[in-house]
């Protein structure tokens, strides 16, 4: 089964996450779409100092919105929002410094920021981490699950109350066509047993986003949910983290521009909430977050359980 996921995924791939098949996609997007201002409305981007998380800044600060930048390394943001302010005109652009591996801080963050700001219309969960080996950090969690999972859940559930207070508020996960050969796992949440494969935990990582988002969804029912996938980017992540498919696949990655078009489409535009809440979107269409024949599908009874971990552990490290 493992080895049929991997052949359908990269054929997948070859056919619709490439630069080319964005470009072939791009032909039937209603351009009007994204002719619209959102001055006026607040954007947190995670990791939005460089690859999709800054194109996509980029484009939404060219449409006069306020920008909440919550990157990792300061000199790095900075010079982000510099490039921003610059290219855009727009100063409305605010660094705000957080690592989501450390889990404690993202529940401290968000509350500080609930109380400085009023608004917040849009959380795009951008910022990802892929380890090429396994490490904990201070709270003793594998630093891939605390960034890619507790993080973004702790860091959504903690705005979400901001949020509901907000106009058309809409909540957007940047996942990875790498989900696809993941099914839901409830165990082994920290990698602890058998083999680390960095780039396996970081696509089941991606599975359990597809996951959060879906319930988050049918419990949170003010705000709109959606998950995407960019397709195949050049990013510095994925030259870093997977550098042989970065190599070998290069001429046919995506500019990190147009792998942020879904995500900019689903924060700005008017028709993504006409769909129901919590799907899972590629190229600005609606698409199955499941292979043909892969058997990814999980139960209730497990999505349950995995939430309810979640849960838990989110509680363990709660701001007080």
């Amino acid at each position: 089964m493992s080895l049929y996921r991997n052949c359908a995924w990269f054929l997948k791939g070859m056919t619709e996450f490439t630069r080319s098949a964005f470009q072939t996609a791009s032909k039937r997007f209603v351009e009007k779409d994204l002719e619209v201002s959102v001055a006026g409305r607040a954007f947190m981007i995670t990791g939005a100092n460089s690859g999709i998380g800054k194109a996509a800044a980029m484009a939404i600060a060219k449409k006069g919105g306020t920008i909440h930048m919550v990157c990792r390394n300061k000199d790095k943001a900075e010079e982000a929002r510099a490039d921003i302010v610059k290219e855009t005109g727009n100063k409305e652009v605010y660094v705000h410094i957080l690592d989501l591996t450390e889990t404690r801080k993202v529940g401290e963050f968000a509350e500080a920021f609930k109380r400085k700001y009023k608004a917040l219309n849009v959380l795009i969960n951008n910022a990802g981490a892929i380890m090429s080996e396994r490490d904990v950090n201070a709270e003793g969690l594998e630093k891939s699950f605390a960034s890619n999972v507790l993080g973004v859940y702790i860091l959504t559930k903690s705005l979400i109350p901001l949020m509901e207070k907000s106009a058309d508020p809409r909540v957007i996960t940047v996942s990875s066509g790498g989900m696809l050969v993941q099914k839901l796992r409830t165990g082994n949440l920290q990698s602890e047993r058998g083999h680390y494969d960095g780039t396996m935990v970081y696509a089941q990582h991606k599975r359990q986003q597809v996951v959060m988002t879906e319930q988050l969804a049918k419990t949170h029912t003010n705000i709109h949910f959606s998950v995407m996938h960019p397709g195949w980017v050049d990013t510095p992540a994925v030259a870093n983290a997977m550098p042989d498919f970065h190599r070998s696949m290069k001429d046919s990655l995506r500019a990190p521009e147009q792998g942020a078009d879904t995500a900019v489409w689903l924060s700005v535009a008017e028709a993504p909430p006409t769909n129901p809440s919590g799907l899972f979107y590629q190229d600005r269409k609606v698409v199955s977050p499941h292979l043909p024949l892969a058997w990814t599908h999980s139960s209730p009874l497990e999505e349950q359980k995995f939430m309810s971990l979640l849960e838990d552990l989110a509680k363990t490290f709660q701001a007080n």
